[in-house]
């Protein structure tokens, strides 16, 4: 009976990493690279992940600070712990059917042992008390009674010097320089619009509304994004908690231009689950002649 009471467990417990695992979330694309590759990206540094914050030393202490005592053990936890194993003992005897005489038997023993533990707890203490105390460091007062005095040439430190070490100082981000922007460019504008698109692809990516996808995409991220909602089996969620736009820069060809668009910010793949970072790159195309606005030429995934 216990080991079918496991197997059950278990099997709950991998259902449910299963069904964690696929509760992730999955941006328009499903986190690939499809389409337009701009190698200007590809160029730029690794990409670091968000790092948990430091954990703040711990305040040093000066050379010749006394160090705290060691907590004493306690004599009655040590007679509670022994009365509970004689007891664990006890019960694992009678399950395996040593009762009478050697039961007896072995439990005399142990509670020999019990009580010579407890005089002998009893003799230390004792024994630690009749003994005199350290001297204290000095602190003020006449120096030449508990301490050595300064010897010569000494630098005396300031006070409180020694209690918190140094703060780390930590380099600026570099700041990123776009390439190939023009000086007359509205980068704000655009960065606008790029957010409410992303935001509006995203709703129709969960709803698999290819109708709405294909209006502002190319067509072979169109292909791409309908190939992927009719292999899967049930519609996504998406939430787009908080989303920021950088535009990276644009790279002006003979017949169009393609601007990079780094998306960062925080998703939720369902109603009561946690927000989860995302961040990958957009390259937005757009033909030189204007014959149509910017469209989604690819997604490009960070390294």
């Amino acid at each position: 009976m216990n080991m079918k009471k496991i197997l059950i467990g278990a099997v709950i417990a991998i259902s449910a990493m299963s069904m964690l695992a696929e509760a992730t979330a999955r941006p328009a694309g499903g986190g690939r690279s499809i389409g337009r590759q701009s190698q200007n990206v590809n160029r730029m540094p690794a990409q670091q992940a968000p790092q948990a914050a430091p954990r703040q030393a711990a305040p040093a202490q000066a050379p010749n600070a006394p160090q705290a005592p060691a907590p004493k053990p306690s004599m009655w936890k040590g007679i509670l712990g022994g009365a509970l194993l004689g007891l664990g003992l006890g019960a694992l005897f009678s399950h395996f059917g040593l009762g009478g005489a050697l039961g007896g038997a072995i439990g005399s023993i142990i509670m020999l042992a019990l009580l010579a533990g407890v005089v002998f707890f009893i003799f230390r203490l004792i024994r630690s008390k009749s003994q005199p105390a350290a001297a204290p460091a000095a602190f003020g007062g006449n120096q030449n009674v508990y301490s050595m005095p300064p010897q010569a040439g000494a630098a005396t430190p300031e006070i409180g010097s020694r209690l918190q070490s140094a703060p780390v100082q930590q380099a600026a981000p570099v700041a990123h320089t776009p390439w190939g922007v023009p000086a007359d460019f509205d980068a704000v504008s655009f960065l606008r619009v790029a957010k409410s698109n992303f935001i509006r692809l995203q709703a129709a990516w969960d709803k698999g509304d290819v109708a709405d996808i294909r209006e502002f995409t190319t067509p072979e991220v169109f292909a791409e994004m309908k190939l992927q909602i009719s292999e899967r089996t049930q519609a996504d969620f998406t939430d787009v908690v908080s989303i920021d736009a950088e535009l990276l820069g644009i790279e002006t060809s003979d017949t169009e231009y393609l601007a990079s668009v780094k998306f960062t910010g925080m998703i939720k793949p369902a109603p009561d689950a946690l927000a989860e970072p995302y961040h990958e790159v957009w390259n937005l195309v757009k033909p030189i002649n204007g014959a149509s606005g910017w469209l989604l030429g690819g997604i490009q995934q960070l390294a």
